[in-house]
């Protein structure tokens, strides 16, 4: 891997252990403050929610004033917004701070994916974004086994100052590569940015890779912030042991991203689609219904497995969809992604606390089914037209 993209892989991996962080704590923050996991939960639901919002203001930015240059800034602001939820006194406290990392956290990967996009091919770019998001399926699993494992020793707190060390040495490292890749020439006004995206929702292409992007957030996040809490409840285990359980989502992206070229000239973008959205349904339906740890499990390796195959593919069908204003077009899917991450952790929120968890993922294993058959379907009829 290139040392430019290395460099935007580890990123992806700060972004992604952010992201996770809370998962194995929620029963923790809330005996800390004195309230129910599901309004403990707050805190990721924030942090997803400002993820999504403001990728509509960096997508011109990253336009206007280069892209890589843009992550390297929001690296150095985000480290000291981590370390600040370290020492929030209260929830509400926590939960602003939280919002605050998301929003500058949030610059990461879909910049990156807009960079990408912009530097290489497209035959190269699905191989390429698999092994990009390594950092992120590392990320994953860094953020919840070893904040479960910091939390036994050290209390819940442990793991956001830990990011915020992590963070401040990626964002130096960022600004050394950044002086590599100057920022393109301006492309008019902001305002003309902004004032361009609601016609690019217009366009059909474009439009319909957006809704995938808003069902993905919602069916497979807004479920996966409460796997960890299901592993404590369900199977009596500790935050360091559910934490690490939860890691077992990055094995498999990690073993996807291990064969991911040879998966793609075996069974091509619609194959990799249909088989990823599989085994995200049926995983999600065993970690509803195994009475079994090991079974329960082995469901959460295929759903990462099945997310990144699932998800490099719409990705890569993204960079091709609008290549003069790809920056927009990856803040728009973003911005819909970790939208409807925040609004399926909210729902997930009120029927964990009113009816379990189980439902939460039975609803994803149905809603994954017919995601996959909706992308599916546009897949093929985009290969069919002239």
């Amino acid at each position: 891997m290139r040392r430019d993209v290395f460099l935007l892989s580890a990123a992806a991996f700060a972004s992604s252990a952010s992201l996770r962080a809370t998962d194995p704590l929620l029963p923790l923050i809330a005996d800390d403050y004195g309230v129910t996991t599901g309004a403990a939960a707050g805190a990721a639901t924030a942090f997803a929610l400002a993820y999504g919002l403001l990728q509509v203001i960096y997508g011109p930015l990253g336009d206007r004033y280069g892209r890589y240059r843009l992550i390297a800034v929001a690296a150095f602001v985000s480290a000291f917004c981590s370390a600040a939820c370290a020492f929030a006194p209260d929830l509400r406290s926590l939960v602003a701070a939280r919002f605050v990392a998301g929003a500058t956290i949030g610059a990461f990967i879909p910049l990156s994916v807009a960079w990408i996009g912009d530097t290489f091919a497209y035959a190269q770019r699905q191989s390429l974004l698999a092994r990009y998001l390594i950092g992120q399926i590392v990320g994953i699993g860094f953020g919840t086994a070893l904040s479960g494992a910091l939390a036994e020793q050290f209390g819940w707190r442990a793991i956001f100052g830990l990011l915020a060390a992590v963070l401040l040495v990626i964002a130096v490292f960022l600004a050394l590569e950044a002086r590599q890749h100057p920022a393109p020439a301006a492309r008019g006004s902001m305002r003309a940015s902004f004032a361009r995206m609601p016609a690019l929702l217009r366009r059909w292409p474009l439009a319909s890779i957006i809704a995938t992007a808003f069902g993905e957030g919602f069916f497979i996040f807004g479920a996966l912030a409460f796997v960890a809490l299901y592993f404590q409840r369900r199977f009596g285990v500790g935050p360091g042991t559910a934490g690490t359980l939860v890691a077992l989502y990055a094995v498999g992206g990690m073993l996807y991203a291990a064969v991911a070229p040879r998966a793609l000239r075996a069974f091509g973008e619609i194959g990799l689609a249909t088989i990823g959205g599989a085994a995200l349904a049926v995983g999600y339906a065993m970690l509803a219904a195994s009475p079994w740890l090991p079974l329960a499990a082995a469901g959460l390796v295929a759903i990462g497995g099945g997310f990144y195959m699932f998800h490099t593919t719409v990705q890569t069908k993204l960079t091709a969809v609008e290549t003069k204003e790809r920056g927009s077009a990856v803040a728009l899917f973003a911005t819909f992604l970790f939208t409807g991450q925040a609004i399926g952790l909210a729902v997930a929120s009120h029927v964990v606390d009113s009816a379990g968890i189980a439902l939460v993922f039975w609803c994803s294993a149905l809603g994954l089914a017919g995601l996959t058959l909706a992308f599916r379907r546009r897949l093929v009829s985009s290969r069919r037209a002239p």
